[in-house]
């Protein structure tokens, strides 16, 4: 069984929308995009190199397929290498082919696609970014792992990871590290139903 992690990165006040420039998702007229690019230093790096530094197949939004595509097959940077490397499975109801090499469709029910990738053989599945992807993973249970990189910034608005429709669920906190610039990177693993009680 293969795991499926998802990486992402988030505002204080949970929005997960265009964090590397104002032109990768203005849906919603969002206005504040490269929220990241100044808190980006060099632990940051080495946390998403440190990730990325291992075999992995993608699973990718339509969205972030498109803004990968666009970028990392003609990049010269460190890690441009694994990512056109790796198989990617793209989730979308309106491509109709993908031409990033590696690159194939995932047909039908998504949720049974997923199911049927992660019982086979291979490396793990990454997830980065796909917020719409997120939400139903999350719906249903899909992920095992999530790094969860939280910048110290608000936006008050826009798309956030957790989304309405999130099951409540309960979640360890694996590994947790501070970036000099104030990043919070943070990874969790589901344990199951959420747990309530009182103090009463």
């Amino acid at each position: 069984m293969r795991k499926l992690v998802v990486s992402t990165f988030v505002t204080l006040d949970g929005v997960m929308q265009a964090p590397g420039g104002p032109e990768e998702d203005p849906a919603g007229g969002f206005a504040h995009g490269g929220w990241t690019v100044h808190y980006f230093d060099e632990k940051v790096g080495q946390f998403m190199g440190d990730f990325m530094g291992k075999p992995f197949d993608l699973v990718l939004g339509r969205k972030t397929y498109e803004i990968f595509a666009a970028y990392w097959p003609t990049s010269q940077e460190e890690g441009a290498e694994p990512l056109n490397n790796a198989k990617k499975y793209v989730a979308s109801r309106t491509l109709q082919k993908v031409d990033w090499v590696n690159s194939s469709l995932l047909k039908g029910d998504v949720v049974q696609e997923i199911k049927k990738l992660k019982q086979q053989d291979g490396p793990e599945l990454q997830v980065h970014g796909s917020q719409d992807l997120l939400q139903t993973l999350l719906k249903h249970n899909l992920i095992d792992e999530m790094r969860v990189l939280i910048f110290p910034v608000t936006v008050g608005s826009g798309k956030r990871l957790f989304g309405e429709g999130t099951l409540p669920a309960g979640l360890k906190l694996v590994e947790c590290k501070t970036s000099g610039s104030g990043v919070i990177m943070a990874v969790y693993a589901p344990v199951g139903e959420l747990k309530t009680g009182t103090f009463g």
